[in-house]
């Protein structure tokens, strides 16, 4: 039983998978660089897809859950003490990338970064579970917005289809494992409504970690297991060497017999014991957000 849930969630989170944009290649002219104390703020726009429900009911999430999301996702990148975000491991790192919601809208307006859309009133689009499909309802340009998606799934995909993201295409190793866009297709984030935010859903997926995971992805991140070869895996040195994916919350034994870091948020363990971003891992976001046009734009003062 549990390998076909694996099997069908591995399936679900390739049909969720994203395309990215135009401005992937890396410029020469940007410096190669990743300042230690640049506190990078990156803007996110969330798209709540509905059918017609009042807000807070059922996929028409609350305010207060969206906004304890964001908390969620800054108490993992930041390492806050006191929360479930923090780690005392000795390559835990703070990334230093902090997250808010748009508080304008692309034509200016003022916003609070939530955008409710009841798809039931628009056509359905033709596309699978891509930005591809979910753009079409709406779209905020991504050298603006992170673009996040929440989607109505059925109840009955809870625990199964968690979310997926489009990765950055640049120069670093690895790249070519990210679900990369073909030029001109949009980019961003999708989550199961389920997933977005703290629940008391019966799934080891209820803490808000879905989005972080799926955040690493953007900003570049691999899975642990990489390309699942003991030598080719993530291009992080500080996370433990693995080949096989990564489920549950008990230790294993990876390459070499060496302990994987079960609490990375890299893996598709539970929420409950995720906790650590590793050095390696905040210098490749770090490094994509300077050296990515796209990414770059997100936090750069024009």
């Amino acid at each position: 039983m549990k390998t076909q849930i694996y099997i069908s969630i591995i399936f679900l989170m390739l049909l969720f998978s994203c395309q990215e944009e135009l401005d992937m290649e890396p410029d020469e002219n940007i410096p190669r660089e990743t300042p230690d104390n640049r506190i990078y703020k990156l803007p996110i726009v969330v798209h709540v897809l509905h059918h017609g429900e009042p807000v807070g009911e059922g996929p028409n999430l609350s305010d207060e859950r969206i906004l304890r999301q964001i908390e969620t996702l800054n108490e993992d990148f930041r390492k806050k003490p006191d929360t479930r975000g923090y780690n005392d491991h000795s390559d835990g790192a703070d990334t230093m990338i902090e997250f808010v919601l748009a508080d304008k809208t692309p034509n200016g307006s003022k916003t609070n970064g939530i955008n409710r859309l009841d798809i039931s009133r628009m056509e359905e689009p033709s596309f699978g579970y891509s930005p591809k499909r979910f753009a079409e309802y709406d779209y905020w340009p991504s050298n603006q917005y992170i673009n996040v998606w929440t989607i109505p799934l059925d109840d009955s995909m809870m625990c199964i289809a968690l979310g997926e993201a489009t990765g950055p295409k640049t120069d670093l190793p690895g790249t070519e494992h990210l679900s990369l866009p073909a030029p001109g297709e949009p980019e961003g984030i999708l989550i199961n409504w389920n997933h977005f935010g703290e629940s008391e859903i019966n799934c080891h997926a209820r803490f808000g970690r879905t989005l972080t995971h799926e955040m690493g992805h953007y900003l570049g991140l691999l899975h642990p297991w990489g390309a699942k070869n003991c030598d080719l895996n993530d291009y992080c040195e500080d996370t433990p060497a693995v080949d096989y994916f990564v489920f549950g919350k008990h230790p294993q034994a990876g390459c070499n017999g060496e302990a994987v870091m079960i609490q990375n948020y890299m893996n598709y363990t539970h929420d409950e014991v995720m906790n650590i971003f590793t050095n390696d891992q905040a210098y490749r976001m770090r490094y994509v957000l300077e050296n990515h046009l796209g990414r770059r734009a997100l936090w750069e003062k024009k």
